[in-house]
């Protein structure tokens, strides 16, 4: 079997179209791009903008900021999960992910071994019944010492996160940085995620 012999400038070219950075073929939607490229790693560091603004921006000609929010809050039609780094993710495959979500609800990593469980059923209750808060709604936590340099003192941020990687949580909006957690099955309108 030969091999196909591309020369510099077709493989660019190629790589260039598959990735749509080429302004003939860009995509209609954030939820195209995101479908098409298989996710969008999220970043934290903002110093012209945040990178997944870049690459959502440099694919959808019309595209701002507010889409990306819109796919996430109202279209529902990306999540974040863990990829390699928090990502947005095509809500189209977030049954690939429950395997995972499902293996840390039995088993939480040494990240999370020190959640209290009552702390977890806490804000899962406070949810269902408040509808979607962030870790600055939950005033009432008494603060503990940090287990490492970037953990937050209240026991309720680690709740939230446990949950969120055990899918019972989804961030279901995002302000800047901070994350609105719902209930997944709320979130989506669906029985049981």
């Amino acid at each position: 079997m030969n091999g196909l012999e591309l020369t510099k400038k077709q493989a660019k070219a190629y790589w260039i179209r598959a990735q749509r950075l080429d302004t003939a073929n860009g995509f209609s939607s954030v939820k195209e791009a995101v479908e098409h490229l298989g996710y969008v790693q999220i970043d934290t560091i903002n110093v012209i903008e945040r990178c997944h603004h870049h690459i959502l921006f440099n694919r959808l000609p019309e595209y701002r900021r507010a889409d990306l929010q819109e796919a996430q809050t109202a279209e529902k039609s990306v999540f974040e999960y863990w990829t390699h780094a928090l990502s947005y993710v095509p809500t189209r495959d977030f049954r690939f992910f429950r395997k995972r979500m499902l293996a840390t609800k039995k088993d939480p990593s040494s990240w999370y071994s020190n959640v209290n469980e009552a702390d977890v059923k806490r804000v899962l209750k406070l949810i269902k019944a408040e509808g979607p808060i962030s870790i600055r709604d939950i005033d009432n936590d008494v603060l503990v010492e940090k287990n490492h340099a970037w953990g937050s003192r209240k026991p309720s941020k680690k709740a939230l996160e446990l949950a969120f990687y055990s899918g019972d949580l989804v961030v279901s909006e995002r302000v800047g940085m901070l994350k609105k957690y719902e209930l997944t099955s709320r979130h989506f309108g669906w029985d049981s995620p």
